[in-house]
Parts: C-alpha cells; sequence; structure tokens
C-alpha cells in the first residue's frame, strides 16, 4: 500500500524557520568562542565559522546529503541525491510526510555546519587555515555522514540497534566533542597556554544567547512538524538550558566562593547541549533532571578532568559537547516516556531498562567511531598539509598571519 502524503504548510514554514534559527548558531558560536580566545585570534576563529556556513551548505548539496540519507549500507549512504538530484518539492516519507524533500534536506545542512564548527573551539589559536579546510572536507565526508546515516537514515547502524536521538546527541554532541579531543590531542599543547585567553566577555554573553536563541530551532524543529512533540522540545530545551546554568553557578559559588557570568552562559549551553537528543523524549521533570546533573558533570569536566590529565581543549567542546551528549544520551535511556511522544519509548523509569543499554551501546559506538577515524582524518590532514602553524605565526596571532587582518587598532 502506498504511503499518502500531504504537504502542511504550517509545518513547512515551522521546519525553514527552524533551518534559519540553526544557520544563526554557526555565527553566534564564532562570538562565543571569540570573546574567550586572545585579541590576536579572534577573527580566525570568526573565519573558520563562517567558513563552515560557505564550504560544507555546497558540500552538502553536492554530495554529503545523499552519503548521509540515502540508502545504501548501515555505515554510509549511496550517491543517489547526488547535487541533490530528486530532492525536491515532493515529501519522501522516510524523513517526513508533511515537508517537501528539500525543507528537510535544508534544515539537516544547517547541522552539518554547525558539528565541525564546534570542533575549532578545541584546536583554536594553533591551526593554519589551509589545514582547516582540508580537515573539515575530511571530516565531514568520513566522520558526519557516516554517524548522520547510522542515527537517522533507515536502515542505518545505531537506528537499528533502536537508538533514541531526537535531534543529534551521536550525531553533534558526542561527535563534535570526541572530535575536539582527538584533534586537541593530535596537535599538542598551545604556546602560552598558562596565560588567560578571554578577552571580551559581552562576546561570550552575545554568543550563548543567540545559541540559547537558535537552539530552539535546532530542537524543536526535529519534531519535522508544528506539533505538540516540537511545543515538548521547546520547553524541555528551555528548561534544561536555564537549569543548568543554574547548577553551574552554584556549583562554582560553593567552590570558588563566588559564582561568574562565563560560568553561568557556560552552564546554560551545556544543558542545551544534554536536552539535544532528549527533548522530544521526555517531559519537564527529566528535562530539569538532566539540566541539573549536567551543569555539574561538565563543571568538573572542565574544571577538574581537563586540569588533571593536562590536554589542550582549548574552548572545551569535550567537557561541554561530548560530556554534555553522552549524559543527554543516556538520559534518554532512563527517563523517556511515550506520553510525551508516542513514536518513542519508555525508559528504564518507566519500566523498560532495554531502551537504557540500547541507547549506551550507541553512545559507546558514536565515541569509538568518532575517535578513530578523526584520529585518521588529523594524520591524513597532517600529511598533506601541516596542520600547525610556525612559532612565529602562533606567538603573531592567526588573525594577521593567516588573514592578514585585525580585529583591533591596537596588536597584544
Amino acid at each position: 500500500m502506498q504511503t499518502v502524503t500531504q504537504i502542511s504548510s504550517g509545518d513547512t514554514a515551522w521546519v525553514l524557520v527552524s533551518a534559519a534559527l540553526v544557520l544563526l548558531m554557526t555565527p553566534a558560536l564564532g562570538f562565543f568562542y571569540g570573546g574567550m580566545l586572545r585579541r590576536k585570534n579572534i577573527l580566525g576563529i570568526l573565519m573558520q565559522c563562517m567558513s563552515c556556513l560557505g564550504l560544507i551548505s555546497v558540500l552538502w548539496g553536492i554530495y554529503g546529503y545523499s552519503l548521509a540519507f540515502s540508502q545504501g549500507n548501515p555505515i554510509i549512504g549511496g550517491f543517489h541525491w547526488l547535487m541533490l538530484k530528486g530532492v525536491g518539492a515532493a515529501p519522501n516519507p522516510d524523513y517526513s510526510s508533511t515537508i517537501p524533500h528539500g525543507a528537510f534536506m535544508i534544515f539537516q545542512c544547517m547541522f552539518a555546519v554547525i558539528t565541525p564548527a564546534i570542533i575549532c573551539g578545541s584546536y583554536a589559536e594553533r591551526v593554519k587555515f589551509s589545514a582547516f579546510l582540508l580537515f573539515t572536507v575530511l571530516w565531514l565526508t568520513v566522520v558526519y555522514c557516516p554517524m548522520a546515516h547510522m542515527a537517522w537514515a533507515p536502515g542505518g547502524l545505531m537506528r537499528s540497534w533502536g537508538l533514541l536521538d531526537f535531534a543529534g546527541g551521536t550525531v553533534v554532541e558526542i561527535n563534535c566533542g570526541v572530535a575536539g579531543l582527538m584533534t586537541a590531542l593530535f596537535l599538542g599543547k598551545r604556546l602560552g597556554i598558562n596565560v588567560p585567553t578571554l578577552h571580551n566577555l559581552p562576546f561570550v554573553v552575545l554568543g550563548a544567547s543567540l545559541l540559547w536563541f537558535g537552539w530552539l530551532g535546532f530542537n524543536a524543529g526535529s519534531a519535522l512538524a508544528a506539533n505538540a512533540v516540537a511545543v515538548n522540545a521547546f520547553i524541555a530545551t528551555n528548561t534544561a538550558g536555564a537549569a543548568a546554568a543554574a547548577s553551574w553557578a552554584i556549583v562554582e559559588w560553593i567552590t570558588t566562593g563566588k559564582p561568574t557570568m562565563f560560568g553561568t552562559v557556560s552552564g546554560a549551553v551545556a544543558g542545551l547541549v544534554a536536552i539535544t537528543p532528549s527533548c522530544g523524549f521526555v517531559d519537564f521533570t527529566g528535562a530539569l533532571m538532566i539540566g541539573l546533573v549536567v551543569g555539574i558533570l561538565s563543571y568538573f569536566a572542565v574544571g577538574l578532568i581537563k586540569p588533571m590529565f593536562g590536554y589542550d581543549d582549548t574552548l572545551d567542546a569535550f567537557g561541554v559537547h561530548a560530556v554534555g551528549g553522552f549524559w543527554g544520551i543516556i538520559a534518554v535511556g532512563l527517563m523517556a516516556t511515550i506520553a510525551v511522544n508516542p513514536a518513542g519509548a519508555n525508559g528504564w523509569f518507566n519500566r523498560n531498562i532495554a531502551l537504557f543499554f540500547s541507547q549506551l551501546k550507541c553512545a559507546l559506538w558514536a565515541v569509538l567511531y568518532c575517535a578513530f577515524m578523526t584520529w585518521i582524518v588529523c594524520w591524513l590532514t597532517n600529511k598533506i598539509i601541516p596542520m600547525r602553524v610556525s612559532v612565529e605565526h602562533e606567538t603573531m596571532g592567526l588573525d594577521l598571519s593567516q588573514h592578514h587582518e585585525r580585529a583591533y587598532t591596537i596588536l597584544d
């Protein structure tokens, strides 16, 4: 029996607006990251984020979307939709029967754009721009596209294992966080790592605020419809971000004697990360618990575990995104309820322990696949274009050495 499809103008409008909201997150990320770096590197990170927006938008249409979402094997799709052939006004029932296939494609494009941009935070201040471009192309091809296929495409490996990942806990958050750690380990520490780098806290707050705004489209738009599940995802996203901002600030207050603006917005981002895979499957109470817990987890990942092991994850993509994404995937296995989303499943707290173990299996697989493949991408990129800038250029700063421009009239 053939599936009956009917385009909904409301669903289509919501998905397109959500795609625009997610697009905004990439330049917002540039401001969030830029304020935390030395002044001599702010244009370098903005250039990397904006280049992801341009480069990946093109590659996604040429071949990326096809590899991620067309029919293939359990690991990766095929070449059926190269140059977006066959991706147009008609719906694709594998993903949504109420929006044009092209609307789904462009929404997913924005996810593909921001994920490698987040990785930039881990290797900031020490990578050649040319090497960054090559790394990004290779990583999109052999890490992001397969991960998206495995998690979301019919026949994908993790989907066949029963993964519930509403908006990208594996595909985006674990993926970029683990990749960030691998690149940081591969490249080694920056020069002057012990010198504080945060130079513009208002930029950080502005970027975090715009990220929070865009994240509402990131998560609620993943319902692919203007319906009750989207409403729940919207509420859960805002709740978790707020709860994590509060829990990070409280723990910081207890451990250091004062809560900070920087810690509060970092907590908010951690909460938004953690709720990403679960926002369409948990209720308000679940979202509140997820946010409160991740604020504490990420605080100690950044403030305790990172100094303990001594790796230079510049802007803490691992401590926030990988830790938060892993907790978010596990939280689905604990707190999911079909009362929120009948298309999902109940978690352990609702007497279905099997979901917890399938979520754990998928989270561990995502970590292992991303770590192994990212290391290969780093090795290959470094063979073709040595990734690290020279000592002279690192001392000078990437703004001048890589782009021959500067954000301020007075150099550091």
